[in-house]
C-alpha cells in the first residue's frame, strides 16, 4: 500500500513559478509510474505530467515547455516544477500512481493541493 501527500500549492499571479511536491510512503517508490492530474471545477481531470520508473516523462500539451516533472528516489518525493504559470492553470492538483495486484491494478491518490493563478 501507499500514502501520497501533496504540498507546495499556493496563489500566485500570472508568470510566476510554484513547485509541487508528492511524498510517498507505505510501499517501494523507485519502481512506480508517478503522475501529477488536475482538476478545475466544471472540469474532467486530466493527466499534467508522468514520470516512469526509468525516468522517461510526458506532459499534457498545454503544459509542455513549461512544467517539468521530476523525482528524486532518496526522498520518496515526486515534483512538479510549474513555470510561466496562466489563470487557465488553476486547479487542484493531485498527486497519483498505480500498483498491480495481480490481477488488479490499484489507483492511489493523494489529498491534493490548490493552486491559484491570478491574472
Amino acid at each position: 500500500q501507499v500514502q501520497l501527500v501533496e504540498s507546495g500549492g499556493g496563489l500566485v499571479q500570472a508568470g510566476g513559478s510554484l513547485r509541487l511536491s508528492c511524498a510517498a510512503s507505505g510501499s517501494i517508490f523507485s519502481d512506480k509510474t508517478m503522475d501529477w492530474y488536475r482538476q478545475a471545477p466544471g472540469k474532467q481531470r486530466e493527466l499534467v505530467a508522468r514520470i516512469t520508473s526509468a525516468g522517461s516523462t510526458n506532459y499534457a500539451d498545454s503544459v509542455k515547455g513549461r512544467f517539468a516533472i521530476s523525482r528524486d528516489n532518496a526522498k520518496n518525493t515526486v515534483y512538479l516544477q510549474m513555470n510561466s504559470l496562466k489563470p487557465e492553470d488553476t486547479a487542484v492538483y493531485y498527486c497519483h500512481t498505480q500498483i498491480l495486484r495481480i490481477p488488479l491494478w490499484n489507483d492511489y491518490w493523494g489529498q491534493g493541493t490548490q493552486v491559484t493563478v491570478s491574472s
